[in-house]
């Protein structure tokens, strides 16, 4: 096992890189998008596809980031670069590192977009707004929110700071530090709300955990199941160089396979605690759960507007919704921020800040794209409304994430050496290595390419 530390320190321990790469993929996809998919989608039949998918192409891609950064134990250009000389290999290969980095940088930019709308919405309920809220106030006060540039910007500009000054701390004292509070204060309000969802919506939370749970294949398209494929993917934020990252900081005694399992554990069991939050309350208001994006913005807050305690319930769940929005986005500005202090020698709190002066400027045109600069254009067979918000959207999570897990999966299976692969995942090569190695040799590249071929409406 390779005894090299990197320069920007590393996890104090093992629950620490959990708690972190949990952070790091535990985010708006999980609370915001998972429940949303899943009322699009049919249900059950979807979360089952899900799951699966976790286990066949989540987990062995996971594994291989978190190999290859500790291996190289520096950004993942850096890291892709070192291994594939080791391999004696194209050093070309790090060009997959910059892609997926760029990556995070651009999701950054429009997930703090979303962050903000969390932030507002909190203040919002907190203030007692949304009591005994209708449909048309609901949508009104979102329209209003969404129309405001400069609203936008402020609440946009709040959620990058908090984002910079944190990544800009260090390892111990910023990574390690905010996510050991976040991340237990986020299970902790998951939990308050689906309490609160169980007491407040009686015979309901039944319906919520049927509609979940009850698998109904005749439910479930071929478009939802790539849809579930590809949100197991991008729910565990691969591809974007994050777990690569925080797996240049694991120190060496850990093992990797144990403990990327209870990383996607944690993840799937936050985001099924989040549809039990939600579904609950969608259904006792009588709303539809195929909402799509409206459902937490639109629907959720007429729900909150009418049941007892909602304005504190609602408050909590804004809460909850900008810790994993922070969590996420913290790990996304590290690659690029470990890159500049390695390659270009700058201190590390100038690098954070020129790091987020570059995102925040591209949330500028994402904000943009909701007013003076919204186009509609046709991808895929679906009407996109909001110009380059969309076209960032759809390059980042639909072209570029893909494209990165893809090449990882290859570059672990076909040209890392298999005694690399041995060394760093504990030197055995019993039934477990071998079930990972099949899968990141031939299932999870195949499953990867037909998700991008869905995403871009090949098929």
């Amino acid at each position: 096992m390779s005894e090299q530390i990197s320069i920007h320190g590393q996890w104090s321990s093992r629950l620490t890189f959990i708690l972190a790469a949990t952070g790091a993929a535990v985010g708006l996809g999980n609370v915001w998008k998972f429940p949303y998919l899943v009322g699009e989608n049919g249900g059950g039949a979807f979360v089952l596809v899900y799951l699966v998918s976790i286990a066949l192409i989540g987990v062995p891609v996971m594994i291989s980031e978190v190999l290859i950064g500790r291996r190289g134990r520096q950004s993942p250009i850096n890291s892709l670069r070192d291994l594939a000389g080791e391999a004696q290999s194209n050093c070309r290969w790090q060009y997959i590192g910059a892609l997926g980095m760029v990556a995070g940088l651009i999701i950054t930019s429009y997930y703090s977009v979303i962050a903000g709308w969390t932030l507002a919405y909190a203040v919002r309920m907190a203030g007692g707004v949304f009591s005994g809220v209708t449909k048309d106030g609901a949508e009104s006060i979102f329209a209003f929110l969404v129309s405001d540039p400069e609203r936008m910007l402020a609440w946009h500009t709040l959620f990058i700071v908090m984002t910079a000054m944190v990544v800009s701390r260090g390892v111990r004292s910023g990574l390690e530090h905010a996510i050991k509070i976040l991340m237990p204060a986020l299970f902790l309000l998951l939990l308050i709300l689906v309490g609160y969802a169980y007491i407040s919506t009686n015979d309901h939370f039944g319906q919520g955990v049927s509609f979940m749970f009850n698998i109904d294949f005749a439910a479930l398209t071929t478009g939802g199941v790539l849809t579930a494929m590809g949100h197991a993917f991008f729910t565990l934020s691969l591809g974007a160089g994050a777990v690569m990252v925080y797996g240049s900081y694991l120190p060496s005694d850990v093992p990797i396979a144990k403990t990327v399992l209870a990383v996607a554990a944690f993840d799937t069991i936050i985001a099924l605690l989040a549809g039990l939050a939600v579904f609950p309350l969608v259904f006792a208001s009588e709303l539809a759960p195929a909402s799509g994006p409206g459902l937490i913005f639109l629907s959720l807050p007429i729900a909150f507007g009418h049941m007892p305690f909602g304005w504190l319930f609602g408050t909590l769940f804004f809460i909850l919704l900008l810790f994993a929005a922070w969590t996420s986005a913290i790990a996304l500005l590290e690659p690029m921020v470990a890159w500049l202090v390695e390659n270009r020698q700058v201190q590390r709190i100038r690098a954070a800040v020129w790091v987020g002066l570059f995102t925040w400027l591209l949330g500028v045109v994402s904000i943009l794209s909701f007013g003076a600069w919204s186009f509609e254009f046709d991808f895929a067979g679906e009407v996109r409304r909001h110009g380059v918000y969309d076209l960032l959207d759809i390059l980042s999570s639909s072209i570029i994430l893909p494209i990165g897990g893809f090449a990882i999966a290859l570059f672990a299976g076909w040209v890392l050496p298999k005694t690399l692969l041995v060394e760093e995942l504990g030197g055995r090569t019993g039934t477990g290595f071998r079930l990972w190695y099949a899968a990141i040799r031939i299932v999870a590249p195949a499953a990867l390419l037909l998700i991008l071929l869905g995403a871009i409406g090949v098929i």
